[in-house]
């Protein structure tokens, strides 16, 4: 699967672009690929991880997003945590989520999830996290949200700011786009600092989600 080559259908299809936007970038080298002929073609495993190297390094990802709030996140998946440590608060986060009906096994969730930190820091800058992972054991995207009453000092952010926010996100793993969108959706919407500040000062998860619910209108 990770060597399959895609077409620029296949490739705009993947990313929800349009063909003409997947053609300009591979006209300007932006894009990983290659031609045969007159033909481009893209390597599927050099997609995902020009997709990845951008999230990570917080440059935007030109997805259209389609992503709703309501659908893929619920009152109850919203957590208020108090706990200094980073694998404290992403445990206590991975057990909300695994509450979902959409988690099948959730030994698998709290282990990858872990193991997926241990990879690399899900830290994005200015006090947020997004860990996620893909697995067989999930049914369909999910997410739980961790909002901070205390600074997280060990995820090994590139601005040293503390993490206070965490989307921690579950995918089935052929929802490998759905996930990027859901990815990149985040990590704009974070950006706005009056967003950031008003989840902060929220008072119940009812209100959080009010509030993630408005922006998204």
């Amino acid at each position: 699967m990770d060597d399959d080559i895609l077409t620029i259908e296949e490739v705009a299809k993947y990313l929800r672009v349009s063909e003409r936007t997947v053609y300009d970038w591979a006209q300007k080298g932006e894009i990983p690929s290659g031609k045969i002929g007159t033909v481009w073609r893209f390597k599927k495993s050099e997609i995902e991880r020009w997709v990845n190297e951008r999230l990570s390094s917080n440059r935007p990802v030109a997805l259209i997003s389609s992503v709703r709030i309501q659908n893929i996140i619920s009152p109850d998946r919203i957590l208020f945590l108090n706990y200094p440590s980073k694998r404290d608060a992403l445990m206590a986060l991975a057990e909300n989520l695994a509450s979902a009906p959409q988690i099948k096994n959730k030994q698998e969730l709290i282990s990858e999830i872990l193991r997926r930190e241990e990879l690399m820091s899900t830290a994005i800058g200015k006090g947020i996290a997004i860990p996620h992972v893909r697995l067989n054991s999930v049914t369909d995207l999910v997410v739980s949200i961790g909002i901070s009453r205390c600074d997280i000092q060990d995820f090994q952010t590139l601005d040293d700011v503390p993490v206070r926010l965490l989307f921690m996100i579950a995918a089935a793993y052929n929802q490998h786009a759905y996930y990027l969108q859901t990815l990149s959706f985040f990590s704009a919407r974070l950006k706005v600092v009056e967003l950031r500040d008003g989840l902060l000062s929220c008072k119940s998860a009812q209100e959080a989600y009010d509030l993630l619910i408005r922006q998204d209108e």
